[in-house]
């Protein structure tokens, strides 16, 4: 009995022959034997593949013998990230982080009051939330920007569960979403920043700074009035004290900003000292101008009185320090005892939504400022659980990142997260000692801060080039955008998100495919050659192609199908595959996978007018092959 022939190209090493004719010349097939009652592992001999691979194999690793992968970092150096940089800690990284962290406490303090009363909670509430999460990110966060503390987005998520509820519920809330974050950084879950692309990272950057510097020019120009006023009721009610206090202050932090710009056109060492000292004040311009504003008022107030300051000044904090306690799991509250269910019970899809909320904005914030764009996205979900959790033993609120701290961390030239130890410092020191001076800080002074941080992360450019290369990103870029400004940053984020893996689905599904007729000398054959990968999704549109290639040229050609973009070869994959070949094998139509592994290869049947190969030579080896044999069966059928 004579048993089907299996043809196996591009197996063998280019010194073997086969059958004792040359490699590339005449029918260069390889017999393997194939025996359909034998066992399905000893289907296939191919001794001549598993020789190719061995020596493949061989040669891969004399090759992989003289280089070496460098050596992952120590577990607890990835985990413990403090231990990783604190060795090259000198003295120029200290005095910057130094000036940023104090800048960033001066930003934070009274941020953390503005949230707390957003939240419905008490100043000191958000004073609470502000110094655990800066220190405890010194020790485990990577990004030196990233600022954990009061946002706005969580004192709105916090407003929306814990509304007209015990502020132990809102303490709780933190427990439970560090607990979350921290679940999903160790089982490594911080492949969900993959689905977050550049698009949408950048207009959420460029969406938030705008939200910013609406929020803050109110107090930069003295604008006095709650809601959202009339463009007339805006301008109306302008105080021009305070507009002059906001304008001069951004006049000022606009030029100290180019002094770090300033070029010399000698290289001397008095220059590079005033390059220095120039540089220096640069980096310290947000503390120095919310110093010499607080100053001034505060020399105001002893010449006169706090009633004649004609500034908006920021509002007095209660001095109270923090203790450490268990989060409140059982308390009674007007006559009422909550157990932990009963907590459970009123926080409800909160538990899940607010950490969630927290996690993809803080790993949208670190994607943006990240350096060299290698982000631990799930390390930086460990630390905010961690941050969380911590908070919660302080009566913290829930806490994440916030877009403008990262700015004026940015602004300020902060080198490590080091400068979470003298935010925190600050904060502890205004719970404590500095709580009376925190307000003479005029508010317009402090804005101006935030919106000069800010407004240079503003990037429109995105739209235009965009729309000219990728149209997907364009409308994923604008309805991020728009829905961050209108609906907010939740929301935006989210919406990129699912448009992103929306197109992503539609891709899977509808795979690029080129189907071209080509030629070899004489020969003319039929090439699909897949441009994206393809799944068992697109099976049914690979399907399709093969079919409307073969009804397009009447079955006249053979037809090549580039496989090196198949992925996860499954059962779906080997039924199309049989069921196209058998369909052609019914038209006298030869098929030839071309780029299949051996493994892949062994997963089909042997049906007689298929074909395999892997270099291009096998290719026109088939085809000739194929063309003699038609001259033959011509030449038979005339005589």
């Amino acid at each position: 009995m004579r048993w089907p022939r299996k043809h196996t190209f591009g197996l063998w090493p280019k010194n073997r022959r086969n059958n004792g004719i040359p490699q590339g010349q005449g029918l260069s097939t390889v017999s393997t034997i194939y025996d359909p009652n034998c066992e399905e592992k000893e289907k296939y001999t191919a001794q001549n593949g598993d020789n190719y691979y061995s020596q493949a194999q061989a040669i891969e690793m004399d090759v992989a013998s003289k280089y070496s992968k460098p050596k992952e970092a120590h577990w607890l150096l990835r985990r413990i990230y403090f231990l990783s940089w604190i060795s090259l800690y000198d003295r120029e990284r200290a005095f910057a982080d130094l000036i940023a962290g104090i800048t960033l406490g001066l930003t934070i303090i009274p941020q953390s009051i503005a949230y707390a009363a957003l939240a419905g909670l008490s100043s000191e509430y958000g004073l609470y939330s502000a110094f655990i999460g800066s220190i405890i990110y010194v020790f485990f966060g990577t990004i030196p920007q990233v600022s954990i503390g009061p946002t706005s987005l969580m004192a709105i998520l916090t407003l929306q569960f814990c509304a007209d509820k015990p502020v132990q519920v809102v303490i709780v809330l933190a427990f439970l979403a560090g607990l979350v974050e921290l679940a999903m950084g160790v089982f490594q879950l911080g492949f969900i920043v993959s689905f977050i692309p550049a698009p949408v990272t950048k207009a959420f950057t460029s969406g938030t700074a705008v939200i910013v510097v609406f929020a803050q020019i109110k107090n930069l120009l003295g604008v006095r009035v709650k809601g959202f006023p009339s463009i007339g009721e805006f301008f109306t009610n302008i105080h021009p004290s305070d507009a002059a206090m906001g304008v001069s202050c951004m006049v000022v932090l606009l030029s100290l900003r180019l002094l770090s710009q300033v070029k010399f056109s000698q290289d001397t060492a008095v220059t590079r000292r005033l390059k220095k000292i120039l540089w220096y004040i640069s980096i310290s311009r947000n503390a120095l101008v919310v110093f010499f504003t607080g100053l001034l008022v505060f020399l105001w107030v002893k010449k006169s009185s706090m009633e004649a300051v004609p500034f908006a000044l920021s509002s007095k904090v209660s001095s109270a320090m923090p203790t450490i306690k268990l989060p409140p799991f059982a308390f009674e509250y007007q006559n009422r005892t909550y157990v932990f269910t009963d907590i459970l019970h009123e926080l409800g899809s909160g538990i899940i939504v607010v950490p969630i909320v927290a996690v993809l904005a803080n790993v949208a914030i670190a994607k943006a400022f990240v350096k060299d764009g290698n982000l631990d996205a799930s390390q930086e979900m460990l630390t905010l659980g961690l941050c969380n959790i911590a908070g919660s033993f302080f009566s913290a609120m829930p806490t994440c990142g916030a877009f403008t701290r990262s700015a004026v961390s940015q602004a300020s030239g902060v080198r490590t997260p080091m400068a979470g130890i003298y935010t925190g410092l600050i904060v502890l020191s205004a719970l404590s000692i500095l709580t009376p001076y925190f307000q003479y800080i005029p508010k317009a002074s402090l804005s101006a801060v935030l919106i000069a941080a800010v407004i240079f992360m503003i990037d429109l450019a995105p739209v235009k080039e965009l729309w000219q290369t990728n149209k997907k990103d364009f409308f994923s870029w604008v309805g991020s955008f728009i829905i961050c400004l209108v609906a907010g940053v939740e929301l935006g984020l989210l919406f990129g998100i699912i448009l992103s893996m929306v197109f992503i689905l539609l891709r899977l599904g509808n795979p690029k495919i080129e189907v071209a007729l080509k030629k070899h000398e004489s020969s003319y054959y039929i090439h699909v050659v897949p441009h994206t990968d393809i799944y068992y999704t697109g099976v049914d549109s690979l399907r399709s192609e093969l079919r409307s290639a073969c009804s397009l040229y009447h079955n006249d050609f053979p037809v090549v199908l580039d496989c090196s973009r198949f992925m996860q070869f499954d059962a779906t994959f080997s039924e199309m595959l049989i069921a196209v070949a058998k369909e052609m094998g019914s038209n006298e139509v030869l098929l030839i996978l071309q780029n299949m592994s051996l493994k892949v290869q062994q997963m089909l049947p042997v049906i007689s007018n298929v074909r395999f190969c892997q270099e291009d030579s096998q290719l026109f080896s088939h085809l000739q092959t194929e063309k003699d044999r038609e001259v033959t069966a011509e030449l038979e059928e005339k005589l």
